[in-house]
């Protein structure tokens, strides 16, 4: 299994960056999608993710109404677009897979999703926002 994410960048705050996940070697259908990112000296944080239908959104409160998360069934990729970028979002990110197709665990309407829920990672991709 592999996710391989790309994208990443330094930009100034207020720009935008498009972090792309391309994922091989499982069934996609089966598998929800999510990014994480962390910060120097901090813990990993979820960010957002996306059911198998790509209907089913969730994201951290702190990206609410900037980042959006999307994917592409036919080209199994699962795409992270971030605008109005501030500092705090300087981060490593990096694409995960959770053996949850439809999300439909509380970790996720609750807000608690944790590295410990993943199935698969990818390695890390770096966002720098300099202000």
């Amino acid at each position: 299994v592999q996710l391989q994410a790309s994208g990443g960048g330094s930009v100034q705050a207020g720009g935008s960056l498009t972090l792309s996940c391309e994922v091989s070697g499982l069934i996609f259908y089966d598998y929800s999608f999510g990014w994480f990112r962390q910060a120097p000296g901090k813990e990993r944080e979820f960010v957002a993710a996306v059911s198998w239908s790509g209907y089913k959104l969730y994201f951290v409160e702190s990206v609410k109404g900037r980042f959006t998360i999307s994917r592409d069934n036919a080209k199994k990729t699962v795409t992270l677009r971030m605008n109005r970028l501030l500092p705090e979002d300087t981060a490593t990110y990096t694409c995960a897979a959770d053996y949850v197709p439809d999300l439909d665990r509380p970790r996720y309407a609750l807000g608690r999703v944790t590295s410990r829920d993943m199935d698969y990672w990818g390695k890390g991709t770096q966002v720098t926002v300099s202000s």
